[in-house]
């Protein structure tokens, strides 16, 4: 759903690394790590992130309308509040628009019965996750330990002393679309274990 023509997404790591269609390459220079990114980088990223859920919404929205109660989940991330420039800035800035479509999704179809509400979630472990961290280690040579701190750092630390796992969120999203939440729309909520530093 990410592009008519499909293709894995991008997504931007610490350190100058990337993993696009074209697989790993370090980026010329930290301090540019922006200017390695392509233009098919940046519209790889947008179809993955922000263009798939458009599309999904499109093709479930008539039917939703028709029913009038249903819920729309959209998965942000933190890090369209925390954008790191050197290694996901691509991301931050889907993610951003992925927030911004949601809520004014949800101020168009929620007189209609159909709540829209964003997750956005923290560094949360999941296999990817370890793929992607078992990788950083080799690249960098070092052990699966130091790249996922490393990791935790560029994010600014996590203050519960853990990452994430992929049930909670899970669980976070169930209620969310339940009857316990009939009153929750047009919001992002956040689980990060407390990382963005900010009210």
């Amino acid at each position: 759903m990410s592009n008519p023509s499909a293709g894995s997404g991008l997504v931007g790591l610490r350190a100058g690394w990337a993993i696009g269609r074209q697989g790993w390459r370090q980026a010329m220079a930290e301090d540019h790590a922006q200017l390695a990114l392509s233009n098919d980088d940046w519209q790889q990223t947008f179809d993955t992130n922000l263009f798939a859920a458009v599309r999904l919404d499109r093709a479930f929205l008539p039917k939703m309308l028709e029913q009038r109660s249903r819920v729309i989940i959209h998965i942000s991330s933190i890090q369209r509040a925390l954008p790191l420039y050197d290694a996901t800035l691509t991301y931050a800035a889907a993610k951003a628009a992925l927030s911004n479509y949601s809520k004014g999704l949800s101020n168009e179809v929620a007189p209609k019965g159909v709540r829209v509400i964003a997750v956005a979630p923290g560094f949360i472990q999941t296999t990817a996750t370890t793929r992607l961290i078992k990788t950083l280690a080799k690249n960098a040579g070092t052990d699966f330990d130091t790249a996922r701190q490393g990791l935790i750092d560029s994010l600014g630390d996590i203050p519960i002393g853990r990452t994430g796992r992929p049930e909670e969120v899970a669980e976070l999203v169930a209620f969310l679309v339940s009857d316990r939440a009939p009153y929750i729309n047009g919001t992002e909520i956040v689980i990060d274990g407390g990382t963005i530093p900010t009210v």
